[in-house]
């Protein structure tokens, strides 16, 4: 394995190339780093053990994965990263686990359809309490369930749906080019992109903040990205942070039905769904009244636990900056047991997100092997329960050990490739900050390209342990390996992607393999290394560019914290 990095581990970087526009230091070289990619394939197949029982929140496997963390930081140098002089950042989660004898009801007059969970509906609360329910709560469609101002969009026009239980469709609502009516418009909600409007948390969350009773959405693969299967694996214990109010300002139900429930839903209505559908693309939409109730009563159980996310730091060797970070973020967990797909009930999740942990630790040793630390701080931070909705970086964005003023990146890695070299590196959610640009050259001088997300539909810069740094305001990076392999047929990317996704995402089949290729995985490390290290050196802060959600708040945060001109 060795001999498939020692050509990029002797190649010299130039950093004079963007002293105008990142404030890199002039006239320095540093070489990439080596990274032992045999290494990185023997902590994935340790985390992805049956040992290790998938990883989940709050089991057994959740003590293993910690404290097989923390004594590999060790081993890699790092000191530990709370201020409290440990590895570890508690988490207080509590785990929901409804029963599975629930039916959801739809009744019209004399008519009534029951659903059976799992196979026609999926369902869940995130209240605190011993049971939630809908009863005959009048449903209610309302489009894509998007309130945007700046876009002079509402779906909820001239209606009030306190205690009613919306339907709602996925994504954001596709609004044409004028100049191309073939196309998406790229002025309105991101064109083919999703943005925030088209995750299933926003519509949740906006529907609690007009007091709906329940959330039903539609589900459809291709704008959701994932089979329904992805949604029928989501039954069980849930996790969510602890709020103060028990998270009963939520809505009672949240929910899915898959689209050959939706068309029988709606034929019930007296309605046509691909009619509604077509309606809902237009900007004077509005919602329309079923005449159909709902019921179902969901009876949950619950705990309280103290998860941990794991922290390890390495300081800083300029006095001045070591007070400033860059941090490198993973997730640790996976959906442990549960049940059970051809024979096993042990959800691996050995890509998602094994990997990136044992990249994490190589990471931090090559950063620790060198010579003489990056001026400013590396913060090492694998986080919890990212698969119950990013609940570990959520919590640290919003208990950060070190200020988010002065954290001035934060890089995430999630899911390496295993495949082989690319030619290619994607950026979810390109052009939105200066870290583009880092990553542009290190690409580049890797004999790579940079190219957009080819999936901007599927929303996955909203769907990984970045996103809630970024809601804060700080620059982060979401990339991966491309899908042009080298050597390989053009199409064979997305074919192992697609393969992935439809048979062994968030399933127990996530397993190492024998026929992986580390080889594309240590390049991948190369770069998240080199990007992470260049904004350690960097003479400015990396900012987001014009026009982006985040920009405001980040401003405000540094102006907060006395940082009106970022070194």
């Amino acid at each position: 394995m060795k001999t498939m990095f020692i050509s990029l581990a002797l190649l010299l970087v130039t950093f004079s190339f963007v002293c105008c526009t990142t404030g890199i230091e002039r006239n320095k070289t540093i070489s990439f780093p080596e990274i032992d990619g045999n290494a990185v394939l023997k902590h994935t197949k340790i985390l992805s053990s049956d040992e290790f029982e998938g990883r989940g929140p709050g089991t057994n496997g959740e003590e293993k994965t910690v404290n097989y963390i923390i004594e590999e930081f060790k081993k890699a140098g790092l000191k530990p990263g709370n201020t409290d002089g440990t590895f570890i950042q508690a988490v207080p989660l509590v785990g929901i686990t409804a029963a599975p004898d629930m039916t959801l009801t739809f009744k019209k007059d004399q008519q009534q359809r029951s659903l059976k969970l799992k196979d026609d509906f999926v369902a869940w609360t995130k209240h605190v309490a011993d049971s939630a329910e809908l009863k005959n709560s009048d449903l209610v469609f309302v489009g894509y369930g998007v309130k945007a101002p700046e876009y002079d969009w509402d779906d909820y026009k001239g209606v009030d749906v306190k205690g009613k239980t919306l339907i709602m469709l996925v994504g954001d609502p596709p609004i044409a080019d004028p100049a191309d009516p073939a196309k998406l418009d790229p002025n309105t909600f991101g064109g083919k992109a999703m943005t925030y409007y088209g995750r299933w948390t926003y519509k949740y969350e906006t529907a609690a903040e007009l007091g709906a009773a329940g959330v039903l959405i539609v589900h459809e693969t291709g704008p959701a990205g994932y089979p329904f299967s992805v949604i029928q694996g989501m039954v069980g214990e849930k996790f969510d942070l602890i709020t103060p109010d028990r998270n009963l300002s939520r809505v009672n139900v949240e929910g899915w039905i898959p689209l050959e429930q939706a068309h029988e839903l709606f034929k019930m209505a007296g309605r046509d769904y691909d009619t509604l559908k077509r309606d809902a693309a237009v900007r004077d939409f509005k919602p329309v009244e079923f005449s159909v109730t709902a019921s179902v009563r969901i009876n949950n159980t619950f705990r309280t636990i103290n998860s941990r996310n794991v922290l390890g730091k390495l300081e800083g060797s300029n006095p001045e900056l070591k007070d400033e970070y860059v941090i490198y973020t993973a997730h640790w967990d996976h959906f442990g047991i549960g049940e059970e797909i051809d024979g096993d009930n042990i959800y691996h999740g050995a890509i998602d997100n094994a990997t990136g942990i044992g990249g994490m630790i190589e990471i931090a040793r090559a950063f620790v092997n060198m010579p003489n630390p990056p001026k400013r701080s590396i913060l090492f931070l694998a986080v919890t329960a990212e698969e119950q909705g990013l609940l570990g970086s959520q919590h640290y964005a919003a208990n950060p050990i070190y200020p988010l003023a002065k954290t001035l990146a934060v890089i995430n890695m999630d899911s390496l490739n295993v495949h082989g070299k690319t030619s290619d590196v994607v950026i979810v959610g390109l052009g939105n900050s200066d870290l583009d640009d880092f990553a542009a050259q290190v690409a580049a001088d890797q004999g790579r390209i940079i190219k957009p997300d080819p999936t901007p539909e599927k929303g996955s810069f909203y769907r990984s342990d970045h996103f809630p740094f970024a809601k804060q305001g700080v620059p982060a990076l979401s990339s991966s390996d491309g899908i042009d392999y080298v050597g390989k047929p053009k199409d064979y990317g997305m074919q192992i992607k697609k393969e992935y996704i439809s048979k062994h995402y968030h399933k127990p089949s996530d397993i190492v393999r024998p026929d992986w290729d580390m080889s594309g995985a240590v390049r991948q490390l190369q770069y998240y290394w080199m990007i992470g290290y260049r904004v350690a050196q960097a003479e400015k802060y990396p900012r987001w560019k014009q026009g982006t959600e985040f920009k405001k708040k980040r401003q405000t945060s540094l102006e907060a914290a006395g940082i009106r001109s970022p070194k």
